[in-house]
């Protein structure tokens, strides 16, 4: 998968490639993962500009992949509010709209120093979590090869700020979340919602912002997706990095990963039962708890795989942070650009779409196929041993 585009720019583009042919594609799931993704309470005046639609350019045909690359745009409705400002040719120095003084906590200053730019205005613009748009297009596609094996994907949110969901959620739970209508912080507990939207309406009040935590589950993974062989196939190792590289995320955790570096080890392991009835998982050595979160050893264990992001607070606040200006080295405020409170909703719909193609990437790699019907066909093949040990 690879990205291109910048925040304020005529479009983004996402490009996709190993998908295999006749993976079925419902382009309105496409753009509802679009829509999630800009939804949320707290979310900034860009949203009320922006309606993301995504326009496939190749590698669909008749409501199917064709196994050639996916190439998908998506315009950027606010780019006729500047064309003048961030022109391909030279253009006018006047209309320019230089960012003058580097935001604390954002890729502002490394971003300048690393390019040697006199501003941080190009560093923004690609460093926005506004790409992730396309991280979300091309993980819908992800998503519907999943789906085509009857692999989910889905998020809900567990913290905002101080205020923090402490039961487990049920898969059902958070599929119901991830359909809903209306989308305020994706949290399957109505009263601890309504406490994290007065943590954010707070924050709204005061001029600053607020990070938290979401958590991504994956149903429906048979055991054996990944390796302990080599370091760099192991699939907590994949998901870690595919979510560390989210904007704003800091850290990552896999099942009860953080609690259990403070616990025994009698407390944290997941003991092994063998059912006596076949259920709906192709094993019946199942688990009576999950804090491994799916994955032991590097490999998928036929338990939900559980990933949290851990996301800090927006960058630009309302009432800036002390700052320092590019041309005179002066003190002065951080620069403001219009922006979020709270986005940690959006961002488990990104963390979505980059848990599933780290999924559908490891899938591919372990059943192989050139059509959707051979994948499958494998994978099905595959589930049968899982049955028959």
């Amino acid at each position: 998968m690879e990205t291109a585009g910048e925040s304020h720019g005529e479009a983004l583009i996402a490009l996709l490639s190993g998908v295999p042919a006749g993976v079925p594609v419902d382009l309105e799931f496409v753009n509802r993962e679009l829509w999630r993704r800009q939804q949320g309470f707290g979310r900034g005046g860009r949203m009320k500009i922006e309606t993301d639609k995504a326009h496939v350019l190749s590698g669909v045909r008749h409501g199917k992949t064709i196994g050639s690359p996916i190439a998908i745009e998506i315009v950027n409705r606010d780019w006729k509010n500047w064309e003048e400002k961030l022109p391909v040719e030279t253009g006018d120095p006047s209309r320019h709209q230089p960012v003058e003084s580097p935001r604390p906590g954002h890729a502002d200053l490394p971003g300048a120093l690393k390019y040697n730019f006199p501003d941080a205005r190009y560093v923004l613009e690609r460093a926005s979590a506004r790409e992730s748009t396309s991280r979300v297009a091309a993980g819908a596609f992800a998503k519907l090869l999943l789906r085509h094996l009857g692999i989910e994907v889905a998020s809900h949110v567990i913290r905002v700020g101080r205020v923090e969901m402490n039961r487990p959620a049920a898969w059902e739970e958070i599929v119901a979340v991830t359909r809903k209508d209306e989308v305020l912080l994706s949290c399957v507990d109505a009263e601890t919602e309504a406490r994290m939207r007065e943590e954010v309406a707070e924050c709204a009040r005061t001029g600053d912002t607020v990070g938290g935590v979401f958590e991504v589950v994956v149903h429906g993974l048979p055991a054996g997706v990944g390796t302990y062989a080599n370091w760099d196939e192991r699939l907590d190792g994949l998901l870690a990095w595919a979510v560390m590289s989210l904007q704003a995320v800091k850290a990552v955790e896999i099942g009860r990963g953080v609690t259990a570096a403070e616990s025994f080890g009698s407390a944290v392991h997941d003991a092994i039962h063998y059912a006596d009835q076949p259920s709906e998982r192709p094993t019946r050595f199942v688990r009576d708890r999950n804090n491994a979160g799916g994955i032991e050893g590097g490999i998928s264990n036929g338990e939900n795989v559980v990933v949290r992001g851990y996301l800090k607070p927006i960058s630009t606040l309302r009432k800036p942070l002390a700052s320092v200006r590019f041309d005179t080295r002066e003190a002065t405020a951080a620069s403001y650009e219009r922006s979020d409170i709270c986005v940690v909703p959006a961002a488990g719909v990104a963390a979505e779409a980059m848990v599933a193609f780290v999924i559908a990437q490891q899938v591919l790699a372990k059943f192989g196929g050139d059509s959707a019907l051979e994948l499958k066909r494998n994978y099905e093949s595959y589930l049968e041993q899982i049955r028959q040990y």
